[in-house]
């Protein structure tokens, strides 16, 4: 079927009558002449009916003979008219607003219906259902205020006769499942079925967006299981391709996209393409035929150059037809199909595409078609045998298709010969009458052209600039005769030529413009009726038989088993034929079926490849087992050859291709599992480790490595695909730092000592940081400053801080520079110099900021002595704006942007915040929070609307120490939270979130504040929260081995207190894995007070903090493996054995690694924690490093997959695991009761890929006073009661009606909701009986409160997303302004400075020395424990000797993609701000 596809239509408004030009041998000729430009050319199928409408006023305009006459249709205003695919006499007219209208009668009559929001920008309007033209679904527009855009979808079973009904409100996109002719065609099934990509259950990142199906219009709904056996997260796209309905699926921190297929449904499919991946934005759905699925590849993504895959039946198997396909930065390629020709299609490729490197490069493009499917290409070519190349859908000049029609085998193309593809205006039109097998030059100079009448008359018309003339041929282009248009017309700019889209009809539409005299242009629409030029009707002996395809020496070819036919009108003979609307129809011929053409891999196998063709069919995994095979002691059991005739082939007679084999037994079982733990110990040259990190693969990402890469003292790095098991060079070059990209988990950067720099864009495999370098704009920079910046969405922006003039140790004149590159190195734009740090801003969600928008840290005047200022820039610094003098350091955290600059004492320390990093306001302090002079901020973490921020109290080196406190949902007024919090020199505090669990979280204090003020030594003592830091607890709770209560002797307080942060040699040593629900382990004792590691033994919690065990007396450092299944401890220091559980702790075994005592440092595995595999660090004998990888996955235990049925939560291999209040013991944490899922005890069998373990919020609780916390001015007595701190006062609460939107306001209680609780209802402390207008409001809220006697209400509701998706609340004071933050007023009690189970907490410190932030993300399902893995101990984030950063951790590598995705899910950096004797101001 014909489509336009981007054609500007100009035209309208009527100004001259119809011109009419009659010529005795020529066509009908008739014109008019119109104002105004016209936009959308519709002709309806099978008609004489075409509709356009104005492109400045929307008004639309109808005609009924083929454009002879125009009629302006009264009260249509329209944006766009769009038609039916599947019904030729049904089209919506979509209007500016929320009015709209639809006819079922060609525009002859139209009925109007509403939707309550405007029609979507970003996706496709509307959704058709291809068997019933009254089933529509229509997409209003997308909230985007925050990140991703996500909006409602809406339907109608009855053609809008009532009005639409709402299918989903969180849709990314919606579509019926029957929305392609082909799709379940047969099947008198999901007739109603409607599939949506949505927001996550309770996340709207789009790494968790879900596939949703529903018969009954989501009043239920179902999320389909993949091959894998789970449900997939991360779709990002869907379409219906004839017969197929394909989804992509992306993963976290990866461009990569797996593609599912499916052909009812039901049973969805992986789609693979051998070695070769799909990115996102970097593949192409082509035109398919029935029988498969054709994909265009981007392998070279600037270049813009692809590779053509087609699919087996069912699509899942995608084999590479052709290489360097030319594509186009919109993604278009140019690739079109013959039509109504099985097996044929044109391409164009790039004949030097391995010398491609960039969109600028000079791209040799050449024309070629396949007859057989793309088996075999060979080049277009003349009659006289040269070589043809055309212009194709990357360029296209008319609407439709490029080349062909339904018109049997008549194809044209402007091209020229020669040995590639020249500029189109040095084209001329070519026409062929065999399908493209050989071509005859019709006219020179390029051409629009049509067909019309089943390719008995063909239409051109001058596409090179003005013409008045119009040529046509009816004889397959041999001879052209031309029309002058009338003399009132003269000559015009052609814009567009059709006809009806089956071409059958003898009557065009050729649209153009000229100029007026006066200034501005005409716009004429030409009518042209060829019906006259011959009287006489096509009789049966004016037809041949066709065959559509021919092999090289012109025998008839089998395609499908069938040789295709048309009857068609033979090119020599004066006639038309008299069948306007009837597409010719093909007649087949079977063959006799042949092993290579008419066979693919059957089920369940995968094809081996061998010059693009499958060589043999080989089993994807286990085969099924028939019925009654393999008993009694038989071997061998009858099975598939692997192979199967193609669904839907035609061909006759059998082979013996799939006749079944004989088959192994063996083969229909995954090998048995070895019952043995294996290790593989690995020695390096060097002193230490200095860096090492898990380049993970993402969720949806097909392979099976593990990949790591680690940096040694002797300054070499090496990289193993297997986690550890062997090691290789990742190149032969001396490197000083890696930098894995904080957002690309595929890519990675070795940098050099000099510019150069190797780099991966695929986890390193293929040796491909061997093949991957650029050229830095100068060296790394000497002065430990983070050498590259990522951005979090356009993977190839960098910003490099080098050093200038400072080769050969020279240190006169060296200074940092900072550069930008928009193409991963390829080139470079200078910045700014003497910077001592540049950073993006942007963030996906939450913060509105420009995507280029930077800040600097520059040293005024460009001397390295004097104090920095931040500057900013949205142009890359060619206009900047400085908005603070003497800053310390900024941090980014969630929507936050956090600067602190010295005070105007030059001692102390002040803090700004911005949502916008435009509009900046002062932190605002609890009252009681007493610091003479703030020297010291720690950012411990950041969720969505707050901050936790830990403020130095006493800043005396070994003494330091400070207070926890709790920002609004602006970061500027902040509450307490907990007292004398622990810290040391570095900025480290002792404060760490739970991951997995919401709102728990463990911190350690100074128990003797006094004391240590005046010199004492510290005593430390460690406590829990289970609501989000409001009410704190000593974990008093504690059992030995044996589950008996540990007790303590003549102590005040017997509590088991934990190490934590600050004594740790490596923080990515986290308590707790997002994956391991529910558990942490720690290193400390039970006692009054900490003491040290050497009395120390190691415990472990299982139910969230509430009861601790012991396990093992000493320090051990621990690991958590497939996700909880196996915990891994390992003693520090001299062992040869390691302990492990399989059972959450109950029981440990011993297994011994090396048969001699080992130096051991730490322990590691992948980010998320679901591998088997673990790699232990440390030295072997006379000092040599060593790594010991152990794997766990031979055990028996793991041979099985778990069973997980998100239906049937407890039915397979898994329980519900429900938190429970330390105190109360009720199940109401946060407003909510929270189910997550967590095997069986006792059962054996292995998680696999990761698993969303928070399963349901199951309820919302009524609200109690745990779930509120004390509000801004107010503070915590004894009781639990929340007073106005003494001599201060609330703030004004009626100062919020200056703000926009607000009506009306509340009594300030001093109380707010917990950010993350859910509460509802019951004792809502947060609000009084009694709201008051606002002035000027008087008689809006007596018309709202006296009729509906409802509650709060705003008159701007504003949906912001919080705690996790949990549902929207209005944030009662938000002033539609980003950056206008309020200080001192009551936001706090309303506002939604939430949390959430799947909310990231970055860390990040901020202080004068630059080291990581203390704290650790709390997250359920996508941020993995802090570091583990990503940094090696010892040498930390860089080599010590001044490359990047000679700290102990570097801002960058210090929680940035640390254990997990710590920072790669909110990579804001940590940094440490305050205590900087190294500048002075």
């Amino acid at each position: 079927m014909k489509y336009l596809r981007g054609i500007l239509l100009p035209a309208i408004a009527l100004a001259l009558a119809p011109l009419v030009a009659a010529k005795k041998d020529g066509p009908l000729v008739k014109t008019t002449t119109f104002d105004q430009e016209l936009v959308n050319l519709v002709w309806f199928d099978d008609s004489e009916v075409v509709l356009a409408d104005e492109i400045e006023t929307g008004a639309v305009y109808r005609s009924t003979d083929a454009g002879k006459k125009w009629e302006k249709l009264k009260d249509m205003v329209t944006v766009v008219v769009i038609k039916n695919p599947y019904d030729k006499k049904v089209a919506v007219a979509l209007g500016p607003n929320r009015q709209h209208q639809i006819t079922y009668d060609q525009g002859e009559t139209w009925d109007q219906f509403e939707t309550k929001l405007p029609i979507t920008g970003l996706n496709a309007p509307l959704s058709w259902h291809s068997g019933d033209s009254k089933k529509i679904i229509v997409n209003t527009v997308e909230d985007c205020w925050t990140a991703p855009c996500l909006g409602m979808s809406w339907y109608t079973t009855d053609g809008f006769k009532t009005p639409p009904k709402l299918v989903r409100e969180d849709r990314k996109m919606c579509i019926w499942a029957k929305s392609s002719e082909r799709f379940l065609l047969g099947k008198d099934v999901h007739d109603d079925k409607i599939i949506c990509i949505t927001a996550g259950k309770y996340s709207q990142k789009s790494s968790d967006f879900r596939l949703l199906m529903s018969d009954k219009f989501f009043k239920d709904e179902e999320e389909p299981v993949m091959s894998s056996g789970r449900t997939v997260a991360g779709f990002v796209n869907m379409a219906v391709v004839k017969g197929y309905l394909v989804a992509a699926a992306k993963s976290d921190h990866s461009k990569e996209l797996a593609l599912y297929v499916t052909d009812d449904t039901d049973t969805w499919h992986r789609a693979l393409f051998g070695d070769h991946k799909i990115e996102e934005n970097a593949y192409t759905i082509l035109e398919s035929t029935n029988y498969s699925i054709q994909v265009d590849v981007m392998t070279q993504k600037r270049a813009f150059v692809g590779a053509l895959y087609s699919s087996n039946s069912n699509g899942t198997y995608f084999t590479k037809k052709v290489d360097y396909t030319n594509r186009n930065e919109q993604g278009f390629v140019d690739f079109e199909k013959v039509a109504g020709v099985q097996g044929c299609f044109l391409v164009n490729i790039i004949d030097n595409g391995k010398d491609i490197t960039g969109p600028n490069s000079d791209k040799k493009l050449k024309s070629q078609i396949t007859f057989d499917d793309g088996r075999t290409f060979e080049a277009l070519k003349t009659k006289e045998g040269k070589d043809l190349h055309l212009h194709s859908v990357t360029n296209l000049h008319n609407s439709g298709r490029v080349f062909s029609s339904p018109a049997p085998g008549v194809v044209m193309g402007v091209g020229n010969t020669g040995d590639r593809l020249g500029a189109y205006t040095d084209g001329d039109l070519y026409v062929s009458d065999d399908a493209g097998l050989t071509w005859t030059l019709a006219l020179t100079d390029a051409h629009k052209y049509e067909f019309g009448n089943q390719g008995a008359i063909l239409v051109a018309v001058f596409d090179e600039g003005e013409t008045d003339k119009v040529e046509y041929s009816i004889d397959h282009g041999k001879k052209w005769e031309s029309v002058k248009l009338p003399d009132e017309v003269g000559k015009i700019r052609a814009r567009e030529l059709t006809t009806v889209p089956d071409s059958t009809s003898l009557k065009f539409i050729l649209y153009g413009s000229k100029k007026k005299e006066k200034g501005g242009r005409d716009f004429i629409m030409v009518h042209l009726d060829f019906a006259e030029l011959h009287e006489r009707q096509c009789e049966k002996g004016d037809f041949e038989k066709w065959s559509a395809r021919k092999d090289d020496k012109g025998k008839d070819m089998c395609v499908m088993g069938q040789k295709q036919y048309y009857r068609r009108r033979k090119a020599d003979v004066d006639c038309f034929i008299a069948e306007d609307f009837k597409e010719p129809e093909a007649d087949f011929d079977p063959c006799d079926c042949d092993e290579e053409k008419d066979y693919e891999c059957d089920f369940n196998f995968k094809p081996e490849q061998e010059d693009g063709k499958a060589k043999n069919c080989v089993p994807a995994g286990p085969l099924e087992l028939p019925g009654g095979a393999c008993k009694d002691g038989a071997k061998t059991f009858k099975g598939s050859s692997g192979w199967r005739k193609i669904p839907g082939n035609g061909c006759k007679g059998d082979t013996k291709k799939d006749a079944p084999i004989e088959r192994d037994c063996t083969d229909t079982v995954k090998a048995p599992a070895s019952g043995e733990i294996t290790k593989e110990v690995t020695n390096f040259k060097g002193k230490n480790f200095l860096e090492f990190y898990y380049l993970e693969r993402g969720r949806n990402i097909a392979g099976t490595d593990e990949t790591v890469i680690m940096l040694t003292s002797e300054r070499e790095a090496w990289i193993s695909h297997n986690h550890g098991k062997e090691w290789k060079l990742a190149v032969d070059a001396e490197i000083v730092q890696i930098y894995p990209h904080l957002y690309i988990n595929d890519r990675a950067y070795l940098i050099t000592p000099s510019e150069k720099v190797y780099y991966t864009m695929d986890r390193g495999l293929k040796d491909s940081f061997k093949s991957h370098t650029f050229n830095a704009p100068n060296m790394p920079n000497l002065e430990g400053r983070q050498i590259l910046q990522f951005h979090p969405k356009n993977e190839d922006w960098l910003i490099w801080v080098g050093g200038e003039n400072c080769k050969d140790g020279k240190t006169t004149g060296c200074h940092t520079a900072a550069h930008f590159t928009p193409k991963n190195g390829g080139e470079w734009k200078a910045l700014l110099k003497f910077v001592k740090k540049c950073a993006f801003v942007w963030r996906e969600a939450g913060r509105h900021v420009a995507e280029e928008l930077v800040f600097c840290e520059q040293h005024i005047d460009e001397e390295m002595a004097n104090p920095l200022e931040l500057i900013t820039s949205e142009d890359w610094f060619a206009k900047k704006d400085v908005k603070f003098k003497s800053v310390v350091e900024f941090a980014t955290m969630g929507e936050f942007i956090v600067v602190a600059t010295k005070g105007d004492d030059g001692k102390s320390l002040k803090l700004d915040a911005s949502l916008d990093g435009s509009t900046f306001a002062d932190a605002k302090f609890p009252s009681k929070l007493n610091v003479d002079h703030q020297t010291a901020y720690t950012v411990l973490e950041s969720s969505t609307h707050s901050i936790f921020l830990h403020v130095t109290v006493n800043p005396t080196e070994g003494q330091e120490y400070g207070a926890i406190i709790k920002s609004n949902s602006n970061g500027t007024s902040y509450v307490m939270s907990l007292a004398n919090v622990n810290r040391n020199t570095p900025g480290y505090v002792d404060f760490e979130k739970m991951q997995g669990i919401e709102g728990v979280a463990l911190a350690s204090i100074v128990a003797n504040v006094e004391q240590v003020n005046g010199g004492a030594k510290k005593k430390l003592q460690s406590k829990i929260t289970h609501n989000d830091a409001a009410d704190w607890t000593f974990m008093e709770k504690v059992v030995d081995k044996k589950d008996k209560p540990i007790t303590c002797k003549g102590e005040a307080i017997c509590a088991l207190h934990i190490h934590g942060y600050t004594e740790r040699r490596d923080p990515r040593e986290t308590y707790s894995s997002p994956t391991a629900v529910g558990v942490m382990m720690a290193v400390g004792n039970v006692g009054e007070y900490l003491t040290t590691f050497e009395e120390a033994s190691t415990f472990i919690t299982t139910d969230a903090g509430i009861t601790w065990k012991l396990v093992m007396e000493g320090n051990f450092a621990w690991e958590f493996g497939d996700q909880g299944s196996v915990i891994v401890i390992v003693k520090r220091g001299l062992t040869k054995n390691l302990f492990y559980s399989l059972d959450n702790g109950d029981n440990w075994e011993e297994y011994q690694f090396a048969d001699h005592d080992m130096t051991i440092d730490t322990i590691s595995t992948v980010p998320s924690d679901t591998s088997l595999n673990f790699l232990l660090w440390g030295a072997d004998k006379d000092n040599k490093l060593t790594t010991v990888n152990v794997d766990f996955s031979g055990l028996k235990q793991f041979e099985k997959k778990c069973e997980l049925v998100e239906e049937d939560p407890t039915g397979g291999d898994y329980t519900l695991f429900t938190p429970q209040h330390p105190v109360t013991g009720d199940e109401c944490l946060f407003g909510h009761v929270a189910q997550y899922h967590r095997k069986k005890d006792g059962v054996n069998c292995r998680n696999g890929e990761r698993i969303d373990h928070l399963h349901n919020i199951s309820k919302n609780c009524t609200c109690q006073r745990r779930d509120f916390e004390c509000d801004f001015n107010f503070e915590r007595h004894q009781d639990g009661s929340c007073h106005l701190v003494e001599g201060l006062t609330p703030a004004d609460p009626k100062a919020v009606c200056a703000e926009a939107g607000v009506e009306e306001y509340w009594d300030i209680t001093g109380y707010r909701k917990i950010p993350i609780s859910t509460c509802e209802g019951g004792n809502d402390m947060s609000e009084t009986s009694q709201v008051y207008p606002c002035p000027g409001f008087e008689k809006q809220f007596e018309k709202k409160h006296g009729i509906s006697g409802f509650g709060i209400f705003l008159a701007v509701v504003i949906p912001v997303v919080a705690a996790g998706g949990f549902g929207y609340y209005v944030w009662r004071n938000w002033d539609g302004k980003f950056g206008r933050i309020r200080l001192g007023d009551s936001t706090g009690y309303s506002s939604l400075d939430g949390d959430s189970p799947l909310i990231k907490w970055p860390v990040a410190a901020i202080a004068g020395l630059v080291a990581v932030v203390a704290a650790i993300p709390m997250l359920i399902g996508s941020l993995f424990r802090m570091v583990s893995g990503r940094f090696g101990s010892g040498g930390g984030g860089g080599y010590g000797d001044g490359y990047g950063a000679g700290r102990t951790y570097t801002s960058r590598s210090s929680f940035a993609r640390g254990r997990g995705d710590y920072a790669v899910v909110d990579p804001d950096e940590g940094e440490l701000l305050g205590e900087d004797s190294d500048e002075e101001v």
